[in-house]
């Protein structure tokens, strides 16, 4: 994904800033007086801010609306899911400055220090402790190191962008858990005063443990109704990857789904370390969201959903109220939410169904052509029309009726019966490695080889004389 030329984040972060100059100041939430401690006040904006601002769900709700003046290389033009990323960019610039403000740190070159927040976002904590003794002794920040923040942030914006239509509705998910970690990081900076090394990895490494709870969950909801396709199964493991997941525990996560893929995981075992309220809601609400992403959710969806609040401990009545909550903020975004849906991998979708239709035509192949042979009339029109013998309007009908019969006999294959059905197999016929027709209807080039099959199809001879019923 291309966000522009080099040096678009320095002017988003520019522009960020006296965004936040001209803009009121964050108000103290309720229950908290203006004799709190900073900290205090920054953790309860903090809690209010990723459900408000839409990150809890990989929104943001009103993050995407540049300020005046912004450049035309940031205006919220181009792909979706580029809109999308640099939405989230500003929303998490705006949250670092108010966290800033009600911390009540001092004064400093916020630019350069949102681009040391965002070096421990994309775990680059070399880099950040070399921004922050830049910014400690008042020097400019080396275009190298904005370089290696840029490409780090936009390589995080290709992949969460990648999540396919087949794959896991993973981006809300782990787009919260980096906000929410985010937050923390500026929480702890600018009440510090300065970045602790020790403490950003624990962050890190917590939510590199969120996400891979995240997916595990996920992928068990995925599992639910059937097993997944090949295609699905590329697609999640492609997701795990992209996640950049320490090594070890990428490891034992794809381990985990690829046992997932075959039999069911316990519920129960999977979130039993899970001990924080937030933490519950968080997993709850996002397998929520991805149960609606497709427009329905089955029964089996539905019973996961149950089984998976009661292994959390979660009450039936919350349950509802984040259903209602869950649905509404789908209902209002659904736009946004679908970009790393189902826009970002109809190619995949489409490769899925052919690869289906593919698996039982082949496997019902020698059927399908028995219950033409067996169906005389049937058999003649279509050896008329390979022929390119015209057909009268009657013919054509009959042949049409007759063909949808084939097709309700093999249970497999009722989906050519459906209304333009037929158009399938013509379809089919051109992507497909077979040919859907035996071989007395086809044009052979000369000289070509007849395989063993063929040969015995032509072989029986005439089919019997019994019509369709």
């Amino acid at each position: 994904m291309d966000l522009g030329k080099t040096g678009w984040l320095s002017s988003l972060l520019e522009e960020s800033v006296a965004a936040h100059a001209r803009a009121p100041a964050p108000v103290v939430a309720p229950g908290l007086s203006d004799s709190s401690s900073g900290r205090a006040r920054a953790r309860s904006y903090l809690r209010r801010m990723l459900r408000a601002s839409g990150l809890l769900y990989g929104t943001p709700a009103d993050g995407g609306t540049p300020g005046e003046g912004t450049s035309p290389e940031l205006s919220s033009t181009g792909a979706p899911e580029e809109v999308l990323f640099r939405a989230v960019v500003r929303t998490f610039a705006r949250m670092a400055l108010d966290i800033a403000s009600l911390a009540g740190a001092p004064e400093g070159p916020r630019r350069e220090q949102l681009l040391l927040l965002l070096a421990v976002l994309t775990n680059q904590l070399d880099e950040a402790e070399a921004l922050q003794e830049k910014v400690r002794q008042g020097h400019e920040v080396p275009r190298k190191l904005w370089g290696k923040v840029e490409d780090a942030l936009e390589r995080r914006a290709m992949s969460l962008a990648g999540d396919p239509a087949y794959g896991l509705v993973l981006h809300n998910g782990a787009l919260y858990a980096d906000a929410h970690m985010f937050g923390r990081q500026a929480l702890d900076y600018f009440a510090r005063g300065g970045l602790n090394g020790e403490m950003a990895r624990r962050r890190i490494d917590f939510a590199a443990r969120q996400k891979a709870l995240l997916v595990e969950v996920l992928t068990g909801l995925a599992c639910v109704d059937r097993q997944p396709t090949y295609s699905a199964r590329r697609a999640i493991l492609r997701q795990v990857e992209d996640l950049g997941l320490p090594d070890a525990l990428e490891s034992e996560l794809r381990t985990a789904v690829r046992e997932s893929f075959d039999r069911r995981h316990s519920l129960s075992a999977a979130v039993r370390n899970v001990r924080s309220v937030d933490l519950r809601r968080f997993i709850l609400e996002q397998t929520l969201l991805a149960s609606l992403v497709d427009g329905r959710r089955s029964r089996g969806e539905r019973a996961f959903i149950e089984q998976l609040a009661q292994a959390l401990r979660v009450p039936e009545s919350t349950v509802h109220q984040l259903e209602l909550e869950v649905a509404e903020f789908y209902a209002k975004n659904r736009s946004v939410v679908d970009v790393f849906t189902v826009s970002s991998a109809a190619n995949l979708m489409g490769e899925d169904m052919v690869s289906s239709m593919q698996n039982a035509l082949e496997r019902n192949f020698h059927r399908l052509m028995q219950e033409v042979r067996e169906t005389g009339e049937l058999y003649h029109l279509l050896t008329k029309a390979a022929r390119r013998q015209e057909l009268t309007a009657e013919e054509r009908r009959r042949m049409r009726a007759q063909l949808i019969d084939v097709a309700k006999a093999i249970p497999a294959l009722a989906i050519f019966a459906a209304p333009g059905g037929m158009l399938l197999l013509v379809a089919l016929a051109k992507v497909l490695p077979f040919n859907l027709l035996p071989s007395s209807f086809q044009d052979e080039p000369e000289h070509a080889p007849v395989s063993p099959e063929e040969d015995e199809m032509v072989s029986e001879g005439a089919p019997s004389e019994r019509k369709a019923g």
